[in-house]
């Protein structure tokens, strides 16, 4: 159930090419979720917000060539590291194709910035949905447990992340 908020300067491509991009990195962000790119249901509850910049500026001074933000938003426990950093990757190339330059050229003006929404903080048609919940929506009540499992998982790595931040900071007073 990604979000996805697209920026894109006005004329920066085609009006095709920026219509296949926006399909890709929904259909690139399913994935990751773990869904196939076919499943109806995910594909009718992902949505991209295409934002339009008056201007983008780098260093005060207007950008001549476009620069493109792209910021996938999902319910937390969908992403792993490996998942991130591929999800860059898959978007980056993505938008690469779509501008229609060389990867050297295009990539430095691309960024991706993968965001997971704590459990307990997606709102959607009047409630709050846990992961479970979404999973189970979109691939099926015997799919609640990914979710389960995927929240557990997500939780034990801040966990740890929070213990060696901890673990650190001691070791730096010790010192």
């Amino acid at each position: 159930m990604p979000m996805i908020d697209a920026t894109i300067p006005e004329g920066a491509l085609t009006p095709e090419a920026e219509q296949q991009l926006l399909e890709n990195i929904t259909d690139i962000l399913i994935a990751h979720e773990g869904f196939s790119v076919d499943n109806a249901i995910a594909q009718s509850v992902s949505v991209v917000f295409l934002h339009r910049p008056a201007a983008v500026f780098v260093g005060g001074q207007r950008s001549e060539k476009p620069r493109y933000r792209i910021v996938p938003t999902v319910p937390e426990g969908q992403y792993t590291d490996a998942s991130r950093k591929s999800l860059v990757k898959e978007v980056t190339d993505a938008v690469v194709r779509a501008d229609g330059g060389k990867y050297e050229e295009v990539a430095p003006r691309v960024w991706v910035f993968p965001t997971e929404v704590p459990d307990g903080q997606w709102g959607s048609r009047g409630v709050i949905r846990p992961l479970p919940d979404i999973q189970a929506f979109i691939a099926g009540e015997h799919e609640r447990k990914v979710g389960e499992e995927r929240l557990a998982r997500r939780r034990r790595v801040k966990a740890l992340e929070l213990l060696e931040g901890a673990l650190d900071a001691v070791r730096k007073g010790a010192e």
